[in-house]
């Protein structure tokens, strides 16, 4: 048995379909109740309330841990669900880390992912740990506004980064979820190239065919619209990373065509496979 947490997620639900193809017993675990491939357990639950794994943990060998955003709150105990997962008789679990640990490794947030990492090493468990950037799938951000207007609002227009495809960090977790030549593994995942936000605006006009308008926001505009969903410090963060990338964090990484063999899927890909969110 193998466990999904966040299995309703951009990365969760294409793993829960990789392991439950196949042919692995799954037990996907997200707080709300949804819907799951056929031969698929559903469960629940709360991580910031590890005991409420429990059930889900039972019988388990395996343990893929995406954490919420509650679980970097000031006060959230994270480590303990490692505790429970090897409590439950889990084996190996990878754990969905951030490419910011390396990057940026001062920001709070990333001090608490790094001390994660460092309590899963000292777990006694076989481990793997994944370092994505930044995701293809926050250009769902935009889709309201090209449905509605078809333009695309963002700061640092021509400032970009390799986004990676969450397809692409699902299978790289079914692979540390299912061969042991990855134990021990981390690994940094980008997409194939350096994308900026007005490029992405152009590929998801290439998708959908028809004209789509970037219109570039001030840092200060995409702070305003930012903090109406995240806390401002985070806010803050991310428009330090969009709008002034390091050297780390424009490095496309090879470590997709490691584990998979192949190369990472670009940006029109994605974009392609989901044009129905901005039609």
């Amino acid at each position: 048995m193998i466990v999904v947490t966040g299995a309703t997620g951009n990365i969760g639900r294409p793993l829960t379909q990789a392991l439950a193809a196949a042919g692995r017993q799954v037990t996907a675990v997200s707080r709300h109740t949804a819907a799951v491939p056929n031969g698929v357990r559903h469960l629940a639950a709360d991580l910031a309330e590890p005991a409420g794994l429990k059930p889900a943990l039972a019988g388990a060998k395996a343990l893929f841990l995406l954490l919420s955003g509650d679980l970097h709150a000031a006060g959230a105990r994270p480590a303990d669900i490692i505790g429970q997962a090897a409590a439950g008789g889990v084996r190996r679990v990878v754990l969905l880390s951030t490419l910011g640990v390396v990057t940026r490794p001062f920001g709070p947030t990333r001090i608490a992912m790094r001390a994660l990492e460092d309590r899963l090493r000292e777990s006694g468990l076989e481990w793997a740990i994944l370092r994505p950037g930044g995701f293809a799938s926050n250009a769902l951000w935009w889709a309201e506004s090209v449905r509605a207007q078809q333009v695309v609002a963002a700061p640092f227009g021509d400032v970009g980064v390799p986004i990676i495809d969450p397809a692409d960090i699902a299978a790289v977790a079914a692979a540390c979820l299912l061969e042991d030549r990855h134990a021990g593994g981390v690994y940094e995942l980008t997409g194939p190239e350096v994308i900026t936000p007005r490029q992405q605006t152009e590929a998801i006009a290439g998708a959908l065919g028809s004209p789509v308008r970037f219109h570039e926001l001030t840092r200060d505009e995409a702070r305003t619209a930012m903090t109406q969903s995240m806390p401002a410090e985070l806010a803050d963060d991310t428009l330090d990373i969009l709008g002034s990338p390091n050297p780390a964090e424009l490095r496309v990484s090879p470590d997709v065509q490691r584990v998979l063999g192949r190369a990472p899927r670009p940006f029109a890909d994605w974009a392609a496979r989901n044009v129905a969110a901005f039609r």
